[in-house]
Parts: C-alpha cells; structure tokens; sequence
C-alpha cells in the first residue's frame, strides 16, 4: 500500500465528507425544530405562568428529602452485587471455552461473593428495621 508522503487535504476531505454531511444535517434539523416551535408556539402567557411551582400545584415542605443512608447503602450493594452478576454472566457463555480451570475459578467467585453477602448480613447493613441502629450503639460486634 502507498502511502502519501505529503499532508493532501483534499483525500482527507473525501474521506470525511458523510462526517460534514450529518453534522450539517443534524444542524439543519434543530434550526428546523426551534423555528417551528417559535412560530407554532403558543403565545399567551397566564398569570400562573411566572409562579415559582410546578404543574399548579402549590409545593408543601422543604424541597430537600432526607433519606435514611441504609437506602444508599443498600443501593450501593446492590450495584455491587449486579455488576458481579454480569461477571458471571459472561463466564457462562463462555463456560465450554473456560474449561474445569475456569469452572473452579467461578466457584471460588461465588464462594467470595457470598462471604461478602454472609459478613454484610451479619452485620446488619441489609436491615432496615431499627435493629441496626441499636446493634451499632450497643456495640455489638458480631
């Protein structure tokens, strides 16, 4: 294959010429849809127009909602335990290709895993009751 020894603009252009196309082409579309929605738009503005709610419906409270971290927690292990999930996913596909090597490689996997699950249940990071809270306070170090 020969390659050009000079920098040739007009190749690269070629080459590039769809890239340029689409660009231009998604460009046109969005000028098309903000033209439409202005001149399609509605235009009357009504009092509750400028209101600092939602939908009419007048918001009660403060707008920042405490959640407990027992609800982070559990949705950080449960990412943990997904993604682990999806590791083993892959292995089965490939389970006539890993062989007895990989079959005892994902066994110990597994094994590992459920320790976690077992240490975390013991230590009361899957409770959401008050149980946690108190064994925490208490001490307990099970």
């Amino acid at each position: 294959m020969n390659y050009p020894t000079q920098f040739d603009p007009a190749s690269h252009l070629h080459q590039l010429w769809p890239l340029v196309v689409y660009g231009l082409a998604v460009l046109a579309l969005i000028g098309l849809m903000l033209g439409l929605s202005y001149f399609l738009g509605q235009r009357r503005r009504d009092a509750a127009t400028d209101e600092p709610y939602e939908s009419g419906i007048v918001s009660q409270g403060g707008a920042r909602l405490r959640l407990s971290v027992a609800y982070y927690l559990v949705a950080i292990l449960f990412i943990v335990f997904d993604l682990e999930a999806i590791y083993l996913f892959s292995w089965a596909i490939a389970f006539r290709e890993a062989g007895l090597l990989g079959f005892i490689e994902a066994t110990i996997f597994i094994l590992i895993l459920l320790v976690g699950l077992i240490y975390l249940w013991r230590l009361g990071a899957l409770d959401w009751g008050g149980k946690q809270k108190s064994r925490m306070e208490a001490g307990d170090d099970r």
